[in-house]
């Protein structure tokens, strides 16, 4: 599984954060995506490895800024992190 954290700019409330989530899953295959408007931030879970600038691609068609991406691997742990 891969985890992409996308810095984005302009996100003023929930609804913000619902518009840009909603954009993610039409353009991407994923698992989970979270926006956050406190951390200026949208995290994407998915099992195959995605276009970074698919992501933004979709991101930006909302009027939102991206920033920097940022591309690891992720594991989910465990009971009591193991």
């Amino acid at each position: 599984m891969w985890k992409y954290t996308v810095e984005v700019n302009g996100m003023m409330c929930g609804m913000c954060e619902a518009h840009i989530n909603d954009a993610v899953r039409k353009a991407c295959p994923v698992k989970k995506v979270h926006s956050s408007r406190a951390k200026c931030q949208t995290v994407v879970l998915s099992e195959a490895e995605l276009d970074p600038e698919t992501i933004a691609a979709a991101i930006r068609s909302t009027g939102y800024e991206v920033g920097a991406i940022q591309k690891e691997p992720y594991q989910k742990r465990g009971f009591f992190g193991l």
